[in-house]
């Protein structure tokens, strides 16, 4: 059986290649649709580190479609049925092979549609400060990882690369995207991710927090667009390892963050490079929850 190629950077020559982002590369294939590639790129602190976890993009585009699928009853989402290997030359399918989707070609919105079940990560912190989460007031005397009695939306900005996202609250993203189009917005990420996080429980995943992203088309129709429910934009732990109290391990990046954490880096690019072990071990627990909740 032949190796699956690790891929940091595509290079397609048969598609103008619109933008490289974290973990994606985005190629425009004609006036209605793109072809985004997943790379085995990592980014942890806002920075993209040297070293590709091996398979990765492959395993986030095999669990987005599974929730696409699942979820298409929802909203709608931007995926197209064309094969992605029919639209490139015959020499570069190794490089979108299992990791690519093509898509409706669609206007996002500015902001990053954020849902949280649990408390942790940056609303912990902000609780333990504040007392609230963008804006919203929260029960006194809550724990780190304790499950809030409804899932709230907390939406931030969408930062360029190396910069960082910045909360805001419901009256800002109104400002932005219009009454509305944000109330729809809100209202959509809460149903994908109680339906998603109901799901994952019984295959013993406790979804804690998600981030979605949305796009329009030139009629305003709203579609689910970019990735969904991966280790990369959510926090998934291992239901039988939850404690009210402290942070429970992940199925994502965790192994990088704390490798990160660890050495003298100022978290500006450029990062170091990440030991086999790390990198071996990170790919373990992407592989372990596509597996979890998809078979």
């Amino acid at each position: 059986m032949k190796k699956p190629v690790t891929v940091l950077e595509t290079h397609l020559k048969s598609l103008q290649l619109l933008h490289r982002g974290k973990v994606r590369d985005i190629y425009a294939v004609d006036a209605q649709r793109l072809l985004i590639v997943q790379t085995d790129r990592l980014s942890a602190f806002d920075v993209i580190l040297p070293t590709p976890v091996p398979g990765k993009g492959r395993l986030l585009t095999s669990m987005s479609n599974f929730w696409f699928r699942k979820l298409a009853h929802v909203i709608p989402n931007h995926l197209l049925d064309t094969p992605p290997e029919s639209l490139v030359d015959p020499a570069e399918r190794a490089q979108v092979e299992g990791r690519a989707f093509v898509v409706r070609r669609l206007k996002p919105l500015p902001v990053e549609a954020i849902v949280r079940g649990y408390l942790a990560g940056s609303g912990w912190k902000d609780y333990r400060n504040t007392g609230m989460i963008c804006g919203i007031v929260l029960p006194p005397g809550l724990r780190e990882a304790d499950r809030l009695a409804q899932p709230i939306f907390t939406p931030s900005t969408k930062a360029a690369i190396g910069t960082h996202d910045e909360n805001i609250d419901f009256p800002q993203m109104r400002r932005l995207v219009g009454a509305e189009q944000a109330a729809l917005v809100r209202d959509k990420t809460i149903q994908l991710y109680s339906e998603a996080a109901a799901y994952a429980l019984t295959r013993g995943i406790i979804i804690a927090d998600t981030k979605f992203e949305f796009g329009q088309d030139k009629a305003g129709k709203l579609y689910l667009i970019d990735e969904a429910l991966t280790p990369d934009s959510s926090r998934f732990w291992p239901r039988n390892q939850y404690r009210v109290g402290t942070n429970p391990p992940s199925f994502d990046k965790q192994f990088v963050r704390d490798w990160l954490e660890a050495q003298k880096w100022n978290k500006q690019p450029p990062a170091p490079a990440l030991p086999d072990d790390v990198l071996r071990k990170t790919a373990e627990k992407y592989e372990e929850a596509l597996r979890l909740l998809t078979t």
